[in-house]
């Protein structure tokens, strides 16, 4: 899936791609500084592979692999579609950069809010960076329109859950519209109107998958200034979550 280099590059021979994923993955998992990388372990330059962590992006690659995962769990039976969970969650930006804004939860300091969809067992289909003062409502049908078409079985390709579980304080009824639009049952607590009961049983997955996705330390606190690199390393570690899954329905 990697992108190859052109026979005939100019400059010195490039790093291995095998090293240079190795060290994007010991920076994605200790949240080491790119400069900082231990070149005793042979992973090249911490400037290679963040250059070529951009090179990857720019081609797609993290989010092909993604959902490539998402097909071989969807041919084991592994993804419940009866329903999707939603939810959101606040990072702090310790270097600014885009998508970053001052976060209502962290006295108003720098920070990012990860938007996620995941099925009814907790595997992530969607992650949406934005900044932390943005509102979950706005990100709700951007999440569903953006679960990626999953093949893996005959016929068409699924891409709609069943039901949308969420819970808004405020604005439920456009989002609520909206999912009904495209195909989708929303399950949505309201502003003064008693919560739904059992409602949080059903989304403790999406804090579960949250739990996982922030267990890589690069994504507990963001310190790329590209908003490209950051979702870089959000796509690798769905992709990470959803081979460990698959890993161990065939072990």
């Amino acid at each position: 899936m990697l992108p190859p280099w052109p026979e005939r590059n100019p400059g010195p021979t490039p790093v291995p791609d095998r090293l240079c994923l190795q060290g994007i993955l010991f920076v994605l998992y200790n949240d080491v500084s790119w400069q900082l990388l231990p070149l005793k372990l042979g992973f090249g330059s911490g400037q290679t592979c963040w250059s070529r962590l951009g090179r990857w992006q720019q081609a797609g690659v993290f989010e092909k692999l993604h959902r490539i995962l998402l097909a071989e769990l969807h041919a084991a039976d592994e993804l419940d579609w009866t329903r999707a969970c939603q939810d959101a969650s606040h990072i702090r930006a310790k270097k600014g950069g885009e998508a970053t804004g001052p976060s209502p939860v962290d006295r108003g300091k720098t920070g990012s809010k990860h938007h996620l969809i995941c099925d009814g067992r907790g595997t992530p289909f969607k992650v949406i960076t934005t900044a932390a003062n943005v509102d979950d409502v706005t990100q709700a049908l951007t999440l569903v329109d953006g679960i990626p078409p999953v093949a893996g079985k005959p016929g068409r390709p699924r891409g709609r859950p069943d039901s949308l579980l969420a819970t808004m304080a405020t604005t439920a009824t456009p989002t609520a519209a909206s999912c009904t639009d495209v195909g989708s049952c929303p399950v949505i607590s309201r502003k003064a109107v008693p919560n739904i009961k059992g409602l949080g049983r059903l989304r403790y997955v999406v804090e579960q998958t949250f739990s996982l996705l922030h267990h890589f330390k690069r994504l507990a606190v963001r310190w790329e200034r590209r908003l490209d690199l950051h979702n870089a390393f959000v796509s690798l570690a769905c992709g990470l979550i959803c081979w460990r899954r698959l890993k161990k329905t065939r072990s």
